[in-house]
């Protein structure tokens, strides 16, 4: 598989988009004061990682297998640590960064929506497209951490 310049070019920005979301999750794990928080963090900070990790694969001429990961957002059912009624500094804290994130995914996602098109290779295409989904599914789990605690408006 050889890569045009475009494609190779695109990759690359999204590599750069995907180093930036891991490193925001690791950096929120540390600062956010719920462990489900926390521990939410850790988790997408991996599968950020992990696209990363398959775009490098796609650089160097091989597309990793993929199988649509389409249920980690629906299956994600937090816990709630919160009250909203007792919005104490820790909870709004905590409220920012779940819904900066939710931005980023909301961004990544669309990144993904535009760039899937400029590809020739249908492999890459489907890789591009599942990253997409799981991009999706970061943000739902990141609303349902909200929703749980009473910080969705």
């Amino acid at each position: 598989m050889q890569l045009t310049e475009q494609e190779r070019s695109t990759i690359k920005d999204l590599q750069t988009q995907e180093k930036s979301c891991a490193e925001k999750y690791t950096r929120y794990s540390d600062e956010a004061n719920d462990p489900v928080l926390k521990s939410l963090f850790k988790e997408l900070a991996e599968k950020e990682q992990k696209h990363y990790s398959s775009l490098e694969q796609v650089l160097q001429g091989h597309v990793p297998d993929c199988n649509c990961n389409d249920s980690d957002g629906r299956s994600y059912s937090p816990t709630a640590t919160y009250d909203s009624l007792n919005q104490t500094p820790e909870m709004k804290s905590d409220c920012f960064l779940a819904t900066d994130c939710i931005s980023s995914e909301k961004l990544i996602s669309s990144e993904y929506n535009s760039d899937v098109f400029a590809f020739q290779d249908s492999d890459i295409r489907k890789l591009l497209a599942d990253i997409q989904v799981e991009e999706q599914n970061h943000a739902e789990m990141l609303y349902k951490y909200k929703m749980v605690n009473g910080m969705a408006s």
